[in-house]
């Protein structure tokens, strides 16, 4: 009698709980491969404070450029 029981759960556990467990990560991936609301959002802003950055470097070279000259060759 315990021997009948013992079949279905081996059953479970060597065919239906690995495939249950790769489709369930299988279907996450791919939810995750998008990207969310909040992450558009920071990405747009890590855009916008890159280009604000890129703007402050290029005036700091200009100034530089006018005040120190020679400065790039100083390495």
């Amino acid at each position: 009698m315990e021997g009948l029981l013992f079949v279905p759960l081996i059953i479970f556990l060597a065919i239906v709980a690995p495939l249950w467990i790769i489709f369930h990560y299988m279907t996450r991936w791919r939810t995750s491969k998008t990207l969310s609301g909040e992450d558009e959002k920071m990405l747009q802003e890590l855009w916008q404070s890159a280009a604000r950055m890129e703007e402050r470097i290029r005036t700091l070279e200009r100034i530089l450029d006018t005040e120190a000259k020679g400065w790039r060759e100083q390495e």
